[in-house]
């Protein structure tokens, strides 16, 4: 391979320099393992651009080659979409070094990016202006915005906000010919055709690389509540999801679904976390937002809060003093997934459904899954604002690491075929990368599987462009 790779990589380092271009193993290793460790592939090469030219000239260079390319931003997904393919001469381009802010039209409310450019730096960028960027996710001081437009990630806002698809404008991209779309428009409305870029958003790189955006600002909060109310099951919390979306309407900016076994193992792990109404089976964390400095928002939020205890939709209800305290009881349901890394073997689920439909899911999956794995413990939580549920399953105590993972085939099919029969996705926030492949084959329409491959057959002919991901 080091005959036939040299003329290809002495190409890439005339394009971004010799320094950009990384072919020891040691050099390559962050770049062909995903975040989990589930994943490993190896590259040809790291590249990594600094400009939209150069990662066109780049994708030029490898399709006049035939060379795979694999997009990488933060690598912080969960799905192995941006781990490169064992011994497979794939590229991995690094959009890394693509980080700077192009534009701020605050009377627009837009904010353009380069797509190297980790979230919470976006962030920092809006609220510099005096604006808000809602997207968040625990991965933010890593991952970048490029990677999660091409993931159409979710996070912590969608109740309000919606996912990163619907807080996006206009894109630039680099298509798999190496030609530029210049997509950079700050529109609202636009209604000139198809939307075009809407193609690229959540399609994990495999239609096009993403190199720039344009993002929806809006209003930065000036008031905020946040509280942590404890229930019964979770009927109570989709009522309380109602008694708060009547008293607060759009303020209402995430509301949180966690278990008792989540608050449990979470704080076996960080002992230091709060416990601020322990022993009840379910919580759910709810914050809302205002932009006006005065809002009597806390108000009405307590007063919510105190008619759901009233009319026993809650137990019980802990309401934040200080942004402090809102921190903790947000620290709760941040380190959860930490704390099913250091727990050990975990089968996860990042499924959605109608929020009608949870609870009917989570009963029948529960009754199949007990019988087919005895002992299996549930550590379940997520946004049910949106109806997403991170439905993971922790070994029974004693059980083998091995052993436990060796039932995921299984688990995972009683888990999709339940919430397919409920009318829901086995993949609502993290993709389809590698991991779920076979999935979309499973449970997608042979007509939407079709019109998937056609579009990639247009867009990239010679499936040059992260090869084995997606369709």
């Amino acid at each position: 391979m080091a005959e036939s790779a040299a003329p290809l990589l002495a190409t890439l380092k005339a394009i971004v320099g010799e320094a950009n271009v990384l072919t020891s193993d040691a050099d390559v290793a962050p770049y062909v393992t995903d975040w989990r460790g589930r994943y490993r592939g190896s590259a040809r090469a790291v590249v990594r651009p600094s400009t939209t030219a150069d990662v066109a000239a780049v994708v030029r260079c490898c399709a006049e080659h035939g060379a795979p390319v694999v997009p990488q931003g933060g690598n912080t997904g969960l799905c192995g979409g941006a781990t490169p393919r064992e011994d497979s001469g794939d590229v991995v381009v690094s959009l890394s070094r693509l980080t700077r802010v192009r534009a701020l039209d605050a009377g627009n409310a837009t904010l353009t990016v380069e797509a190297g450019m980790p979230l919470a730096r976006v962030q920092q960028a809006a609220d510099d202006a005096g604006l808000l960027f809602p997207l968040s996710l625990a991965a933010e001081g890593s991952c970048t915005i490029g990677g999660n437009l091409a993931t159409n990630a979710g996070g912590t806002a969608v109740l309000r906000y919606g996912n990163a698809r619907e807080l996006v404008l206009g894109l630039e991209v680099v298509l798999a010919d190496g030609r530029i779309w210049d997509g950079l428009k700050g529109l609202r409305k636009d209604n000139t055709g198809y939307d075009i870029k809407q193609l690229f958003l959540g399609s994990e790189g495999t239609l096009g690389i993403i190199t720039a955006a344009v993002l929806k600002l809006f209003p930065k909060p000036r008031t905020s509540a946040t509280a942590l109310a404890a229930l019964a099951d979770v009927d109570a919390a989709i009522a309380l999801l109602g008694l708060l979306r009547e008293a607060l309407g759009d303020r209402l900016t995430g509301f949180e679904l966690i278990s008792g076994e989540c608050i449990a193992l979470t704080r076996k792990q960080f002992p230091a976390l709060p416990d601020p109404l322990p022993g009840y089976p379910w919580y759910a964390l709810a914050q809302a937002d205002d932009p006006a400095a005065d809002s009597p928002l806390a108000v009405q939020l307590e007063a919510a809060l105190a008619a759901a205890v009233e009319q026993h939709v809650a137990g019980d209800a802990a309401i934040a003093q200080s942004a402090a305290q809102a921190a903790e009881l947000w620290a709760l349901r941040e380190h959860i997934p930490e704390a099913q890394r250091l727990e050990g073997a975990i089968i996860k689920h990042d499924i959605s459904l109608p929020v009608s439909h949870i609870p009917a899911f989570l009963a029948d999956a529960q009754v199949a899954l007990g019988s087919a794995l005895r002992g299996v413990r549930y550590v379940v939580f997520g946004h049910l604002g949106d109806g997403n549920l991170h439905y993971n399953l922790a070994a029974p105590p004693g059980t083998p690491a091995a052993a436990f993972l060796g039932e995921a085939a299984r688990a995972n099919r009683i888990v999709y075929d339940s919430v397919a029969r409920l009318g829901g996705s086995f993949s609502a926030e993290h993709g389809i990368g590698q991991m779920k492949r076979s999935e979309l084959l499973r449970y997608k329409s042979a007509v939407e599987v079709e019109l998937m491959q056609r579009i990639k057959r247009a867009l990239d002919p010679d499936a040059l462009l992260n090869p084995g991901k997606v369709v």
